[in-house]
């Protein structure tokens, strides 16, 4: 049973974990979700990459942007996976991005406002594995969405499995699941970390705040919660410290 990550480091071998078990199970659409809001996704991805060099140049690593490509190219220069662009506005060079040599992809900090190339890459990559790094597909600060889109981009999320996922709720508690366990709510007591539920599938905001303000614990054989030392707070100001 995974516990909550006292480290930046241990919460990317953790997820580096997932995604290979998910990936044994045959998965194919993966997302990885360290939702931080002082996390720089280069960070991450710096340290997930080197779990995944043995598949070397059969790995397709796609940034949102050209430019974002374009200094990963610069910076990475001991590398032999490739590098590429997801290619937003330019849809007719998107079956060109998708080789038959290539094996699995990475898409580091996808937006929503790439959903419809991602979907349409997708399509081109079939059955091949697709893992998303710190993707931003749900990102509510994007206005201006037609119904359209938003059900283009609710349909697309749909077919992606969360093998990883790491979110403060707030100072006190936290929202995690680590593949192939439940996803599990985390709340501070008494100045420990308690899991207090386990659930199969994704609490809505709405289930969340009834978790947390009952307090209840794991409906599970096991009735008494799992106590920990107050890590999660550790891993906030590590990751702040990190990005200051």
């Amino acid at each position: 049973m995974a516990e909550l990550p006292k480290t930046l480091e241990d919460a990317i071998a953790q997820s580096c974990e997932a995604v290979k078990s998910a990936l044994a199970d045959g998965i194919t659409r993966i997302q990885v979700e360290l939702l931080f809001p002082e996390l720089k996704f280069m960070t991450v991805a710096e340290q997930f990459l080197p779990q995944f060099t043995e598949y070397e140049s059969r790995l397709k690593v796609f940034f949102a942007d050209a430019g974002a490509a374009a200094l990963a190219r610069r910076d990475w220069t001991d590398t032999q996976f490739q590098i590429s662009d997801i290619g937003t506005g330019r849809a007719a060079s998107l079956e060109a991005k998708i080789q038959p040599e290539d094996e699995i992809f990475l898409f580091i900090a996808p937006t929503s406002v790439e959903v419809p190339q991602l979907e349409k890459l997708c399509e081109l990559i079939g059955d091949r594995p697709v893992i998303m790094l710190t993707p931003r597909l749900e990102d509510s600060s994007v206005v201006g969405i037609g119904y359209t889109a938003r059900e283009t981009r609710r349909r697309f999320i749909s077919t992606i499995e969360s093998c990883y996922y790491i979110r403060p709720v707030d100072d006190e508690s936290a929202l995690f699941r680590c593949y192939p366990g439940q996803w599990e709510v985390w709340q501070e007591i008494e100045d420990e970390y308690q899991k207090i539920v386990e659930l199969p599938k994704k609490p809505s905001g709405d289930e969340l705040d009834a978790i947390l303000l009952k307090g209840q614990t794991a409906n599970t054989a096991d009735a008494t919660p799992a106590r920990k030392p107050s890590v999660f707070k550790s891993l906030q100001r590590f990751i702040k410290a990190l990005s200051s």
